[in-house]
């Protein structure tokens, strides 16, 4: 299901990007067309997000897989205007938020306690391998037929995942009891930002990330031919990351590894202040992007600092937060963009994102976060589930 509904992410985004750009000649909207309906996950953070966890996976995934189809294909009606198309995106961004958190929180729901992190990478390294194949046939399909046309693969894709999560997905009920409002999304929300550990954790999944994403927006803009071979080797680097971490980095060398991945993410992209041909620029997003793998270290401990009966919503406040900044990054390189060159808008986002890096580093230390680990057993008044046992997620640096 997943796999389907990121090969229709993928080959329509490049898609509608290539329509927009072709049409504006813009990069900030051919830059918002790819990435911009992250900002409406701020929406589905702040008021539809209590939803994740209360209701049923299977429905709720093969419902708006279904969804998602039917506004790729109204996005490909000839003649639709720009201002349409995009008000589709704001629709498409807000319900996406809802289905990060009940994904996440099932997958964080069917893996061992201790096995979040292996269950995530091995989510993600299919999702890379698929972001890889998906560019790739995107930029095919938008030479070799039209990018119309090549919305409606994407709509038939999402289809594919609607209908592989109705009939593939075993039937579970909703991990949380009540029924989903805004007023209990607030609730939710300010107990899992009540806790300083847990805001550090969660600014650091955001804000690097986003800024990046705001590189990876400017694909369209920097090299219109080749945007696709920049978005697979990006995928194919974030892909690398993943198994590293999750197959092969041992628990012990977590922490220390954490910070340098943080900065790998945003360091390389430096090298588009020299305008860097298009076999150097596509070697450079695929070494900054297996800095992504940090992400998986800090969402493991994320879940180590929550209590399980709000995963879900974590995991989708992790997940929608995390895309909005994509979306505010998205914006934000398209506007330096406009102003000044792709190239030049790159490198002012890889140097903010290496300031947040640095800033944040304090409080992502193993001793502060092993704090936070001890008090999150008891910040809930309202849980009523046992506390889970502490796993080995922020250990202490190896001896020398």
């Amino acid at each position: 299901m997943s796999l389907a509904q990121v090969a229709g992410q993928t080959v329509s985004g490049l898609a509608l990007g290539t329509l927009i750009f072709a049409a504006t000649g813009s990069p900030l909207l051919s830059a918002l067309s790819m990435f911009g309906p992250s900002l409406a996950q701020v929406v589905g953070a702040t008021a539809l997000m209590s939803a994740a966890d209360r209701l049923a996976p299977r429905a709720a995934l093969s419902g708006l897989a279904l969804m998602f189809a039917l506004a790729t294909a109204a996005q490909a009606v000839p003649g639709l205007p720009v201002a349409a198309a995009f008000g589709i995106l704001v629709v498409i961004g807000t319900l996406a938020s809802v289905g990060g958190g009940v994904r996440y929180g099932l997958l964080n729901e069917i893996v061992p306690k201790d096995g979040y992190l292996l269950g995530r990478s091995v989510l993600n390294m299919s999702t890379g391998l698929m972001q890889i194949s998906g560019y790739g046939l995107g930029g095919l399909l938008v030479t070799a037929l039209t990018p119309r046309a090549t919305l409606l693969v994407g709509a038939g894709l999402y289809l594919a995942a609607a209908l592989t999560a109705r009939l593939g997905l075993s039937r579970r009920p909703p991990r949380a009891a009540g029924r989903a409002s805004i007023r209990q999304t607030w609730r939710n929300n300010a107990v899992l930002w009540s806790s300083v550990q847990r805001r550090y954790v969660f600014l650091a999944l955001w804000v690097p990330n986003g800024l990046i994403v705001g590189c990876e927006s400017l694909f369209v803009a920097y090299s219109p031919r080749h945007a696709g071979v920049l978005f697979a080797f990006a995928a194919f680097g974030m892909l690398l990351g993943d198994i590293t971490a999750g197959r092969f980095l041992p628990a012990r060398w977590r922490a220390v590894l954490g910070p340098p991945l943080r900065l790998l993410l945003a360091a390389p992209y430096l090298a588009f202040a020299v305008h860097p041909s298009l076999p150097l620029a596509a070697a450079t997003v695929m070494i900054a992007s297996v800095g992504f793998a940090a992400s998986l270290l800090l969402q493991e401990s994320l879940m180590a600092l929550t209590p399980d009966e709000l995963s879900g919503q974590a995991l989708g406040l992790h997940s929608s937060g995390m895309l909005t900044m994509q979306g505010v990054g998205a914006a934000t390189a398209g506007v330096i963009a406009q102003w000044s060159s792709p190239a030049a808008a790159m490198t002012v986002m890889a140097v903010l994102s290496v300031v947040v890096t640095l800033f944040l580093a304090p409080g992502l230390r193993p001793a502060r976060l092993a704090s936070g680990l001890r008090g999150s057993l008891t910040d809930t008044s309202s849980s009523t589930a046992a506390p889970r046992a502490q796993p080995h997620l922020v250990p202490a640096p190896p001896a020398p």
